[in-house]
């Protein structure tokens, strides 16, 4: 586990919440804190939605557990109703994460039975953590999905490379490439949610321009590629090795054909860096080993026929990982000569 810039936040959003009940003299600073931790988003916009929707549901939240404390004192059964009803209504407003804490003020203003001084208190504290929260995730260090997007893209793509150049030729131990494929996995899962919530900081913080929503299509591809890349060492992984009619000269022109395939991605990845200049010839020429390599593949398994099978749909996510590369390598060539930063 890494030290991150959220766990940093939320001690801080917690301190913040605790110091300002401590100032208003209020009782129960930990309903504050509880707040603060449940408010710590990911993003502006998701704070923002976030402060806005538990405005609404805590003032609901706190007026039903009034009645009800007034209604039927504290009694444990009319708590879980009451609860129960709240749960129903934010679900209906689709303000399920904002359950949480409206659940932990409905709690808090019941015990009081009713009486609004105290439901006013413990309304309050509420506030106070979920404000506190959003003042600490916009003042100190305000999260940059782009930058985060992009440095976690190179950190997938090195060991999305390091795992088809060992694929075929089964260098790696089977523990240690499982173990490796699982990490990948999960970090294009963990990409995939990233990409989402840089897509909604666009779409609803602010009007996009037409650069970012390029840059957006330019993301998408390049997590597209990667997604193609790890559908090859899926292929691999499920169908290479159980085909019985590979043979040495298959084994190594399936190797080399991975190897054409990570390196063109590591140039148009050094494009995007900056590093490299368009390249013409290198992109048509990959397109056209790329082709020569499925129709070479498919001219084989007509003639053999038998245990192919298996082969043919590896030779086809590689070909489709290669096209996905050259789909981003013309966004990158673009990108360059449109002046894009």
């Amino acid at each position: 586990m890494t030290f991150g810039a959220r766990m940093l936040k939320t001690g801080l959003a917690v301190t913040l919440a605790l110091y300002v009940v401590s100032w208003l003299n209020l009782s129960s600073p930990v309903i504050a804190a509880v707040a603060s931790i449940f408010a710590m988003q990911p993003t502006i916009y998701r704070s923002w939605r976030y402060l806005l929707d538990q405005l609404q549901t805590n003032t609901l939240g706190a007026v039903l557990a009034m009645l009800g404390g007034m209604l039927f004192s504290n009694e444990p059964i009319a708590v879980g109703l009451v609860c129960i009803l709240v749960i129903m209504i934010c679900l209906k407003l689709n303000m399920a994460e904002t359950i949480g804490i409206t659940l932990v003020t409905v709690v808090s203003v019941m015990e009081a039975s009713g009486q609004w001084e105290f439901a006013l208190n413990r309304f309050a504290l509420s506030l106070i953590g979920i404000v506190s929260a959003f003042v600490i995730n916009v003042l100190v260090m305000p999260p940059k999905p782009k930058v985060q997007y992009l440095n976690q893209i190179q950190e997938t793509f090195h060991q999305l490379s390091l795992l088809l150049r060992t694929a075929v030729s089964d260098e790696m131990k089977e523990a240690v490439f499982r173990s490796e494929k699982r990490k990948l996995e999960d970090k294009i899962n963990s990409l995939n949610d990233k990409f989402k919530l840089m897509e909604e900081d666009q779409k609803k913080l602010k009007t996009p321009k037409f650069s970012d929503s390029r840059q957006l299509v330019v993301y998408k591809q390049m997590l597209k590629a990667l997604r193609k890349g790890y559908g090859v060492l899926d292929a691999v992984e499920q169908h290479y090795f159980q085909a019985v009619v590979r043979t040495p000269e298959m084994n190594r022109e399936f190797d080399q054909q991975l190897e054409k395939l990570i390196k063109f991605h590591e140039h148009i990845m050094l494009k995007f860096d900056d590093k490299l200049k368009p390249n013409n010839r290198e992109a048509e020429e990959f397109e056209r080993e790329n082709d020569e390599f499925l129709r070479r593949m498919l001219d084989r398994y007509a003639s053999e026929r038998v245990g192919v099978l298996r082969l043919s749909i590896v030779s086809a996510e590689m070909y489709e990982y290669g096209h996905q590369l050259e789909r981003l390598n013309r966004l990158a060539d673009h990108r360059h000569t449109a002046g894009d930063s």
